[in-house]
């Protein structure tokens, strides 16, 4: 094996094509993945770790990839991010309004998927189909457009109550091709809803909420070689060394014969990859 590349990671990049192709960004460098499929590949963690916003070198990472202070001060890294119902930038005390502004303030689409099975969930509308492809979906299908992220979040909260709106990411490193009528379950959940829509509707105007139709499911097909049957987690923090045949892609997971990793959770590690 050869050094190929070595810098801060990030998180993989997508782009859809049949099948999804991936990059891995390493410091300035971008290394294609699709044409490891069914080669030898070595991940070796240095023990640093750099903040993927800031830069500083940190202990420990947190929230995928910040150091402490970024973590406690960023608007990216509150906890609305995960709760966007809890979006408080109409109260104006978002942590940066700026960037509140250009990131919850803007079109969200609340969405179907297959990943684990039918879930619902919210994305930026400039983030599709990037968000299906991190969550591993074999299928989405848009459902409502709405103005802002807190629109967005209190259908989510609506729409749970009948679908889940998490991944299994072990049951989705399994799936493959178990196909589902999403369209049917989008008609179905809207008339479940249809009351609860309209009260949205008098709380947040009526041009806030547009139910979308006449859009067509798009099917997602990720470059795997062979799914693995039982799931072994590799982990930088654990094992500095992750090696093995690289059998898949999905999700932000590399599929290895020795075990799966989740890529994205490692962000701001540095990283040398060989083949």
């Amino acid at each position: 094996m050869s050094v190929k590349a070595h810098g801060i990671l990030r998180k993989m990049r997508s782009r859809l094509e049949s099948p999804v192709h991936y990059s891995l960004p390493l410091g300035e460098q971008l290394v294609p993945l699709n044409e490891q499929l069914g080669q030898a590949l070595r991940l070796e963690f240095s023990g640093q770790i750099n903040c993927v916003h800031c830069g500083r070198n940190t202990n420990k990472s947190f929230n995928q990839g910040y150091c402490y202070p970024c973590f406690t001060t960023l608007a990216q890294t509150d906890s609305c991010i995960i709760h966007p119902e809890k979006c408080h930038f109409h109260n104006g005390t978002c942590r940066e309004p700026e960037w509140g502004e250009r990131f919850c303030m803007q079109d969200h689409i609340v969405y179907l998927a297959n990943s684990s099975g039918v879930k619902v969930g919210i994305t930026r509308s400039t983030q599709i189909p990037t968000r299906w492809i991190d969550q591993g979906a074999v299928q989405a299908l848009p459902m409502v457009r709405v103005r802002s992220r807190l629109q967005s979040g209190s259908l989510e909260v609506m729409f749970r109550q009948h679908v889940a709106d998490k991944t299994n990411w072990r049951d989705m490193l399994k799936r493959s091709d178990h196909h589902i009528d999403l369209d049917a379950e989008r008609r179905q959940l809207l008339e479940t809803c249809s009351r609860d829509i309209d009260d949205m509707t008098q709380r947040f105007g009526f041009h806030a909420i547009q139910v979308l139709s006449g859009l067509e499911t798009v099917e997602i097909d990720y470059p795997v070689l062979e799914y693995p049957t039982r799931i072994s987690s590799l982990n930088f923090d654990k094992n500095p060394v992750v090696e093995g045949t690289l059998m898949g892609i999905k999700g932000q997971y590399l599929m290895f014969d020795t075990g799966v990793i989740n890529m994205r959770r490692f962000g701001g590690y540095n990283i040398e990859l060989s083949c």
